[in-house]
């Protein structure tokens, strides 16, 4: 998307965002361009999840206000010791894969997040569906001087930062399922992706993504799972400012302790919020199903699952875990 087409789309939309409708002979008259070319760039917007209304001799109007990021605004909720820049990106297809093609050049809490994303991924590499402004997409950079064998259990202590969060904007009732999922009435609300680069026996740089649902537009499609978003379950009013600050924040916080006291100081907490604790569960392991009663994590954040064979620790990426 070019610059010109990106200004002439940040410009409709604050345009369109005043809750009222306008016709494309207005709209095309102040932003200086064609009707036609006004109906382009709605189907474009409309293609990054926007729900736009359309009304025969009205013109258009957004569903719904949207709040647009402002690095201003998030810093102002970051603490005074937090140095590291929090770029604020229009559309872009992965804020990790940004990250990532520039990691060896920023700093611990080096943060982006975007309005949308056109290639968002999960675990597993599923899609992660990335509608404009309606949710929040960030990735955070971290070193670990120690390499891979400090960061056993960091999904699990992410998902707790990422509670605790919440908790901070007044959002309750949130629980975790592992390795790396935060729910709410038993559905998705948001998604961990953590992606770590190095060599064995030295330092490492990892990249941790968060997607969390803030107030996905109706018409939303291709989710593949039950999901839910804050607009449902809260009645007050989450700005995403000052949501994506208090996430900065607490991840920040969070990081530097996983990194001087590894797992320990989160466990208690995640295993209090396990959404299967002592819940008959099955994990697929590639073409493998193991069915047992989840007994929680292991000091290292491994899931503990009571089989027919005892107690067995179970751990790696590739394992997902299903209700039986």
């Amino acid at each position: 998307m070019s610059q010109s087409s990106e200004l002439v789309r940040g410009n409709l939309l604050s345009i369109l965002n005043d809750n009222t409708f306008h016709s494309d002979e207005t709209l095309g008259a102040t932003l200086g361009i064609s009707g036609a070319s006004i109906s382009n760039h709605i189907k474009v917007l409309r293609s990054l999840g926007l729900d736009i209304l359309s009304v025969r001799d009205k013109g258009y109007c957004l569903s719904q206000p949207l709040t647009l990021l402002n690095s201003q605004k998030i810093r102002e909720q970051l603490d005074s010791t937090h140095t590291a820049d929090v770029e604020i990106l229009n559309v872009i297809d992965s804020t990790n894969q940004y990250l990532k093609n520039k990691s060896i050049d920023v700093e611990n809490g080096h943060t982006c997040l975007a309005e949308a994303q056109t290639a968002g991924r999960g675990r597993h590499g599923r899609k992660w569906v990335s509608p404009y402004a309606s949710s929040l997409y960030l990735s955070m950079h971290w070193s670990f001087s120690g390499g891979y064998s400090v960061l056993g259990g960091l999904s699990l202590a992410i998902g707790v930062a990422i509670v605790d969060a919440l908790n901070q904007c007044g959002v309750q009732g949130i629980q975790l399922k592992w390795p790396n999922d935060i729910y709410a009435q038993g559905k998705k609300l948001a998604g961990v992706l953590i992606e770590v680069e190095g060599q064995i026996g030295s330092g490492c740089e990892a990249i941790i993504g968060v997607g969390l649902n803030v107030a996905l537009p109706k018409n939303v499609q291709i989710i593949d799972q039950p999901w839910i978003d804050l607009a449902q379950i809260t009645d007050t009013y989450i700005n995403r400012n000052f949501l994506a600050g208090t996430l900065i924040s607490e991840l920040a916080r969070s990081l530097t302790l996983f990194e001087s006291d590894g797992l320990e100081p989160f466990i208690n907490k995640w295993r209090a919020l396990d959404i299967y604790a002592n819940k008959a569960v099955k994990l697929i392991i590639g073409k493998q199903s193991i069915t047992g009663v989840n007994q929680g994590v292991d000091a290292n954040g491994a899931i503990l699952l009571e089989t027919e064979q005892g107690l067995k620790a179970y751990h790696g990426g590739e394992i997902s875990v299903r209700p039986i």
